[in-house]
């Protein structure tokens, strides 16, 4: 199966916004509002990743504003009276590197439930921000690119020869000719469906 080419260094925001540990509440809610994000980086020094402060770290202030926390909140109700991202911060910072490919990106998105992780260098510097939005950005790819794609990355000559080849619709690939091992269709079926930009496998398969 061909390796994905696209990684998180493709796709991801390389301008991102981000704040130091002393930036006050009120800035950083401005700073969401005004790029329209729902986190943010924390920096420390020449621009290493030590948290990130999300709207969900920020409406704790909120939620507890009308009624004494329970005991097993009392974690969460400190940073109900933080004022400064070093006191609201999430830390260590969920983080990705741009090596990365696009589905660890989603996987650690899902798990850790996150819409959004900081990109970060071997030695923890920030390089850029990447979203679910950015993650859907291979679907946008031309129908014709991604024919190309899997002619090249998966078919090969040798399957082009025997006469095997795909169309693409909408991004669902159809894969059409005659295969004499049908052992093969899954396998020929996932590696079609590695291709960035694939969003569905159908095979169209007969006899040599």
């Amino acid at each position: 199966m061909p390796a994905s080419r696209y990684t998180v260094s493709d796709v991801m925001t390389h301008t991102a916004i981000a704040i130091g540990r002393d930036a006050p509440y009120k800035e950083i809610v401005a700073l969401m509002d005004q790029w329209k994000v729902s986190a943010l980086p924390v920096l420390e020094g020449e621009g290493r990743v030590i948290g990130v402060v999300s709207e969900a770290d920020l409406l704790q202030k909120e939620e507890f504003r009308a009624e004494e926390p329970r005991p097993d909140e009392f974690a969460d109700a400190s940073k109900a009276g933080a004022v400064r991202a070093g006191e609201l911060m999430s830390s260590p910072a969920v983080t990705v590197h741009p090596d990365a490919t696009l589905a660890e990106a989603a996987r650690i998105m899902a798990t850790r439930k996150v819409k959004r992780l900081p990109v970060v260098s071997g030695v923890g510097m920030l390089e850029g921000v990447v979203s679910r939005s950015d993650l859907l950005k291979v679907f946008l790819r031309a129908d014709a690119e991604i024919e190309e794609d899997v002619r090249r990355s998966v078919l090969g000559e040798q399957a082009a020869a025997a006469g095997l080849d795909v169309e693409v619709t909408e991004g669902v690939a159809t894969v059409r000719g005659p295969l004499a091992d049908r052992s093969l269709v899954p396998l020929l079926a996932r590696a079609v469906g590695a291709v960035e930009g694939v969003v569905d496998v159908r095979m169209d398969l007969g006899a040599p």
